[in-house]
């Protein structure tokens, strides 16, 4: 038993430290929801989506009142949450 407990304790530090950048310049770094940079939130909205977004529009979506960080990133679920209600006010 605790062998086990050791192999999943092992396994939770080893994805701890994968999680981050793998370099200075980030190029290995995983991307988080909840702080996107606009051109990284406009690709992953346009792969998951099937439909082209581009920072343009984000950024017109922003000028709307589209929620930001304060650093100018994206949280993806305060955005989506923003779009719903903008959605039910045109309705």
């Amino acid at each position: 038993m605790t062998g086990d407990n050791d192999t999943r304790s092992a396994s939770r530090t080893t994805v701890a430290t994968t999680s981050g950048p793998t370099d200075p310049a980030g190029a290995g770094a995983r991307l988080s929801p909840t702080a996107l940079p606009l051109a990284d939130a406009a690709r992953l909205l346009s792969a998951a989506g099937g439909q082209r977004v581009t920072v343009e529009m984000l950024e017109a979506d922003i000028a709307a009142g589209a929620p930001t960080n304060p650093d100018g990133t994206l949280n993806l679920v305060h955005y989506a949450a923003w779009l719903v209600r903008e959605a039910a006010r045109a309705d």
